[in-house]
């Protein structure tokens, strides 16, 4: 979600970035793009170091295009840039490689005037045509790389590709000049051109994908075989380079990138060590071995301020639910099942025992900050006799269920995925559920299974990347044969129907209402997940470690951080 998606938190502040809409009666210049001015003027060099930041996971490639996940992200942040940019500290977005924009009165086409002067790491020009290139590499995709748990950003944000056998929001790519991207939309989009600031649609080098067959990535079974470029040859414009990844070792080794277009990153080395277990991350960093690390255990917040370390808790911008999957379990396309998990979980308990201070009980499927949030809504208290009568009802007095949650790995969202497991599990037990735990490693099945479909229930949740209903409950319920598959339901097809029209209409009042309205059935009517809680992830790093500005996205880069001597 990311999925983790992500996937990193969003605000959780009261400021609200209002999306440009695209009803206007004239040809606007979007004034975000015109006068907001870049984080990074042209500069000076480095001042020397290295960090290692301790990881909570490993990637499974260095491809933003093909992943979902927030660890591959975390990465290739520091090596790849997007047409825009968010500012740091904040989920407004802000010109990165793209100076300036403009849309058309329809909203359907945007012209992009380019940042001038840039070359990917391997000298390639960044320019209009290697945009170009880089959306028809998205759109073209064939085979393996239709699958959604590779193209997955692409297909909840996109939606098909070029074969046309899904509609797709992208239609086709312009370069009148080196200076100039013209995209053309088939409709106007809540989204665009945010969703631009994603990793996944960052501008990657087309010379380094040619050369090493970005696209030839294979399904084996039900897992991934990924070509040389997603492996060893992440080529970006970014403040950093990819030097070296280490895999028996789990170390990641980026250099700063000397020919960078703007102010160039003060360390000579980013260094990052995979270390899943949290007790061990904070032991590292004690000892020295790691100059900082994410996701520390809310016990350990104290302790670790006390011994002078600079502990962040960035604000809560996401969601954890409990995943229902109807695809393989029929029981589970009955509304009073999924009610029954809903009145099974204990929530409140869950929140003060299991999340850190400052978590709260989510009732839908964003927070509060986003648009279109809806006070007015069925509520599902912890009720296991509530939830035994509805099984009893459904006819499944005795249901059992396979639940999976994932292992090596710590989320913003979900800071102890075992324990939440257990948390759950129990709860679920007492309102008459039978529960066979399915666990595999993040990226050593778990999310190819989830994606697949193959959970019946599961643990997972999302970061909001940018600040739309759109990129919560548009990307979980947009998609009816997605990891939720909607599908087997008969409102499966309308959910998505009423999110793309909401996505669509240019008038925010309205937008919002309908909006609004989509929460009231997600928590009434279709119940496809159950929402638990919305949790502020904390970053933690040695005294040692200056200039680290946090962001509610989770999506922190490093070229502004210096080390100072041991």
């Amino acid at each position: 979600m990311s999925r983790a998606p992500s996937a990193g938190p969003r605000r959780g502040s009261s400021t609200r970035r209002r999306v440009v809409t695209a009803g206007v009666a004239i040809v606007a210049a979007t004034s975000l793009a015109a006068c907001a001015q870049s984080q990074r003027e042209a500069g000076g060099g480095g001042e020397g170091g290295t960090l290692t930041f301790g990881a909570a996971g490993a990637p499974d490639l260095f491809d933003p295009f093909y992943a979902s996940d927030g660890e591959t992200f975390r990465v290739t942040r520091q090596i790849m840039e997007g047409l825009v940019g968010f500012k740091p500290g904040s989920s407004d977005v802000q010109p990165e490689l793209a100076e300036s924009w403009e849309h058309s009165p329809d909203g359907k086409t945007w012209t992009f005037k380019l940042r001038q002067g840039v070359k990917f790491h391997d000298g390639t020009d960044f320019n209009g045509e290697a945009v170009c290139k880089n959306f028809q590499r998205m759109f073209n995709q064939t085979g393996a790389g239709q699958n959604n748990a590779l193209s997955y950003y692409w297909i909840e944000n996109f939606g098909g590709f070029a074969d046309g056998k899904t509609p797709s929001l992208y239609q086709a790519c312009d370069a009148p000049d080196a200076a100039t991207a013209v995209v053309h939309l088939t409709r106007a989009s809540s989204k665009f051109p945010d969703i631009l600031g994603l990793p996944s649609f960052s501008m990657q080098s087309p010379t380094a994908m040619d050369q090493y067959q970005a696209n030839n990535v294979q399904a084996q079974g039900d897992s991934f075989v990924y070509p040389e470029y997603a492996k060893a040859h992440p080529t970006g414009t970014g403040p950093f380079k990819f030097a070296s990844y280490d895999e028996s070792n789990g170390t990641i080794k980026l250099v700063r990138n000397e020919e960078y277009w703007g102010e160039k990153a003060k360390l000579n080395e980013l260094i990052f060590r995979i270390i899943p277990d949290e007790t061990v991350r904070k032991q590292e960093l004690e000892s020295g071995a790691i100059d900082g690390y994410d996701y520390p255990n809310a016990a350990d917040l104290k302790a670790l301020r006390d011994a002078g370390n600079n502990v962040q808790v960035r604000d809560p911008f996401n969601i954890m639910y409990l995943g229902i999957t109807q695809k393989n379990n029929p029981t589970l396309q009955n509304l009073k099942v999924r009610q029954a998990l809903a009145y099974a979980v204990d929530r409140e308990t869950l929140v003060k025992s299991n999340l850190p201070e400052g978590a709260t009980v989510a009732t839908q499927f964003y927070p509060k900050t986003v648009d279109g949030y809806a006070e007015d809504i069925q509520q599902y208290s912890h009720d296991p006799a509530k939830a035994r009568q509805l099984l009893a009802e459904a006819g499944v007095p005795n249901l059992t269920l396979n639940f999976y949650w994932p292992t090596e790995v710590t989320r913003p969202y979900m800071p102890d995925p075992q324990g939440i497991y257990n948390a759950l599990a129990e709860d679920l037990r007492e309102a008459g559920f039978t529960i066979n735990p399915v666990s595999k490693p993040w990226n050593g099945g778990y999310i190819d299974d989830v994606d697949n479909a193959k959970a019946d229930i599961f643990l997972l949740g999302w970061t909001g990347d940018y600040n739309t209903p759109d990129n919560f409950i548009g990307t979980f319920f947009g998609t009816p044969a997605n990891r939720f598959y909607t599908a087997a339901s008969p409102w499966g097809e309308e959910l998505a129907a009423q999110l793309k029209a909401a996505d669509g209409e240019p008038d925010e009042a309205k937008r919002n209402q309908m909006y609004q309205d989509i929460n009231r059935k997600l928590m009434s009517e279709y119940l496809p997940a159950v929402p638990l809680s919305h949790s502020p992830p904390a970053i933690v790093t040695s005294p040692r470690v200056h200039g680290l500005q946090t962001s509610p996205l989770t999506a922190e880069e490093f070229a502004s951080v210096s080390v100072s001597e041991k």
